[in-house]
Formats: C-alpha cells, sequence, structure tokens
C-alpha cells in the first residue's frame, strides 16, 4: 500500500510539472510572440531611441522646431528618419515651413503619398551631406567653386553674394550646430535638377 502511495504521488508531482513547465513554455512563447509582435509594429533604428538632457540631433532638432513641422511630416512619411541621426558628421539643409508652402499644394501632397515615398526619400537625402560643412568651411567651399556632395548622390553648388551664403541658388538663412553635425536652415527647397 505504501508504495501505490509513494508511486501515485510521484505520478501526481510528474503530472504536475510536467503540467506546469508546458503551461510556463506557453506563456513564456505567448510573451516573446507578443514582443515580437509589438517591436513589428514599432519602428526600429537609432531614429528611434529616447536620449533625455544631450545635445540634440538634427532629427530632434527638426521635431523641437515649430518652423520645420513639414519637414518632419516629409520625413516620416519618406521614413528617412535614421538618415538625420546618423552619428555623422552630417549637415542638413533643413527647408522651413515658409520654404515648403512656396510649393504647389497638390505636388507636396502627390509627394506625401506612400506611392511616391521613393521620390520623396530622394529629395530629402539631396539637402543632407554625409560631411562636415559648418558656415567657415561653406565659404571657403564657395570661394574655390568646390560643389558638396550630397547623400542623394548629387553635387550642390556653393556661392556666396553679399556676405550671404546659398546653396544651389537657395539662400541659407541660419545654422544650428547639432550632435551629429550641422543644421543650415534654408529659405527654399532644394529640388534636384533632373
Amino acid at each position: 500500500m505504501k508504495t501505490l502511495i509513494k508511486l501515485l504521488f510521484s505520478v501526481m508531482l510528474l503530472v504536475c510539472f510536467v503540467a506546469c513547465n508546458s503551461n510556463s513554455k506557453t506563456s513564456e512563447n505567448t510573451t516573446k510572440e507578443s514582443d515580437a509582435t509589438e517591436r513589428a509594429s514599432q519602428k526600429e533604428g537609432q531614429a528611434f531611441m529616447k536620449d533625455e538632457g544631450g545635445t540634440p540631433n538634427a532629427l530632434q532638432l527638426a521635431i523641437s522646431s515649430e518652423d520645420h513641422s513639414t519637414l518632419v511630416a516629409a520625413v516620416q512619411a519618406a521614413e528617412v528618419e535614421n538618415a538625420l541621426v546618423n552619428v555623422g558628421p552630417l549637415t542638413v539643409f533643413a527647408p522651413n515651413n515658409a520654404a515648403f508652402a512656396k510649393i504647389d499644394e497638390a505636388t507636396l501632397n502627390s509627394l506625401l503619398e506612400p506611392e511616391n515615398k521613393s521620390k520623396l526619400a530622394f529629395i530629402l537625402t539631396h539637402h543632407v551631406a554625409p560631411a562636415n560643412y559648418p558656415v567657415e568651411m561653406l565659404k571657403k567651399n564657395a570661394e574655390k567653386g568646390r560643389k558638396l556632395y550630397m547623400a542623394s548622390g548629387k553635387y550642390l553648388d556653393v556661392t556666396e553674394k553679399d556676405g550671404d551664403l546659398y546653396v544651389d541658388g537657395v539662400k541659407i538663412l541660419g545654422t544650428v550646430n547639432v550632435s551629429n553635425g550641422w543644421v543650415h536652415v534654408t529659405e527654399s527647397v532644394i529640388l534636384p535638377k533632373d
């Protein structure tokens, strides 16, 4: 009788162990699946990491500027956020909202549509130089007639006239040093010539 009780007790322990272990695995799998689904629905990359209190990068600066909300909407529509937060150095020519207002509304709305994402991404990367171009360096390039290589694979002319700097004929209104380079606010959108 004692042997039978021990056997039943052992079987019950085994069943309990298997059931608990199975529930644990099911719970673990459910948690893993839930985490994977959540990660897939979230955007990934350096652009989406939180950084409180540090010097802002080019994207963070644009997001915090009310005058660049159209640029931020375009960057998000083209899904090129990570291009603006790379360690750099980068130089971003950032059109303000007034610059985007110069583009006719139908064209701008068309560019923001999902089917035109690659075209919009090309235009936006045409505003990013994978190099360090503070104002003094831009002036030197203008003096020497050097062009700037842009992330789009194209080149932009830099000129200086009456103390003002221009990139492909677009005036630079102001400059801000950011953690990953420089942001030069421009009065117009720099559209590729071809």
